[in-house]
């Protein structure tokens, strides 16, 4: 893991020194929208836009990656594919950060040509300071990222290529944002970087503390999926997506390389048949790489795996049937 620095790359760990031992996020940067091609541009808060259309852009991703996950996901169930390219790094994390070296299983970088995503950066911003994160939408027009803000991937894709896919489903119903936003909130706090800040804290307290919100948050999403099909209701939304994508990673890394090891999801009856549905919904299994995942985390992240050994197991299961239809409700809106 590594930053750049007035555009010069340099391979820093987290200065958990400086925080108290907590893990602290950084805000993307990059936060450009993109609009269907008939709209006003400007973004949902008043950001620079460019039109959505075929071929114009391009996904960089990781496989092994949550937050680029989300991306991946919609760009499938969105039907986004032959209109957005995509490349995806190679597991490994290394010196020089994600790299697009196709000798260590990454697909390589038709687009730009680079080896290491932070030359997406500096070729956006030759003077960029900040973490070099995945994923980033690169506009092929322009020659730059775009966006690389995941949760604002999620809702570009939701409707932006729309009028040039026919694809009106909508992950984010006007009538269920509230709900959707709260536990987004609750979520990502407590269970998407929950797991970050349990395994990145370098301080006893510190750790204790964001395990204890973690599993009291997953406790309470057990208890609400027991008589919930969708963490929104009956509905499918952008919730679960950004739910499934910690959930699938859990057993696999978390478990045991963040201690995140009061309880595996496999130990919740209505995480795990939850999560197994997710995972057998159309079009998303292929986005799921537990290879990619493993190597990731446990061969990348030297300062919690010294060894960087990958362990062999678990066996997760994900096409066991589930039980999830004894509960009302199996689709997704579509776009009024």
């Amino acid at each position: 893991m590594g930053l750049l620095v007035d555009g010069k790359w340099q391979d820093r760990w987290y200065d958990t020194d400086s925080t108290g031992g907590e893990f602290k996020r950084e805000s993307a940067r990059l936060r450009d929208w993109v609009v269907a091609p008939d709209a006003p541009l400007e973004g949902p808060q008043g950001q620079a836009a460019v039109p959505a259309s075929a071929d114009r852009f391009h996904l960089y991703v990781s496989l092994a990656c949550p937050w680029a996950h989300r991306a991946l996901i919609m760009r499938s169930l969105k039907g986004l594919k032959p209109l957005v390219g995509m490349s995806y790094t190679s597991p490994l994390m290394l010196e020089h950060g994600w790299s697009y070296l196709e000798e260590e299983g990454s697909s390589g970088d038709p687009i730009n040509g680079v080896r290491y995503h932070h030359q997406l950066y500096t070729l956006t911003d030759p003077h960029y300071t900040g973490r070099v994160t995945v994923p980033a939408l690169w506009d092929k027009q322009t020659g730059r990222i775009v966006n690389n803000e995941s949760a604002e991937l999620v809702r570009i894709f939701n409707d932006a290529f729309d009028s040039l896919t026919g694809n009106d489903l909508d992950f984010y119903p006007e009538d269920l944002r509230g709900e959707i936003d709260a536990i987004n909130a609750e979520v990502y706090d407590k269970v998407n970087n929950g797991v970050y800040k349990t395994g990145f804290a370098t301080r006893q307290e510190v750790y204790e503390r964001h395990f204890t919100a973690l599993f009291e948050c997953l406790d309470s999403l057990e208890r609400r999926l027991a008589d919930s099909r969708y963490l929104a209701g009956e509905w499918l939304t952008e919730a679960d997506i950004r739910l499934f994508t910690t959930l699938i990673r859990f057993d696999a890394v978390y478990f045991g390389h963040f201690k995140c090891n009061q309880r595996r999801i496999a130990d919740y009856p209505n995480l795990s048949h939850y999560l197994r549905e997710l995972y057998q919904w159309p079009g998303i299994a292929e986005t799921c790489d537990l290879a990619h995942i493993k190597t990731h985390y446990y061969a990348s992240q030297q300062t919690i795996n010294p060894t960087a050994i990958v362990p062999v197991g678990p066996s997760l299961a994900l096409d066991a049937p589930h039980d999830r239809e004894r509960l009302p409700g199996q689709g997704i809106r579509r776009h009024a």
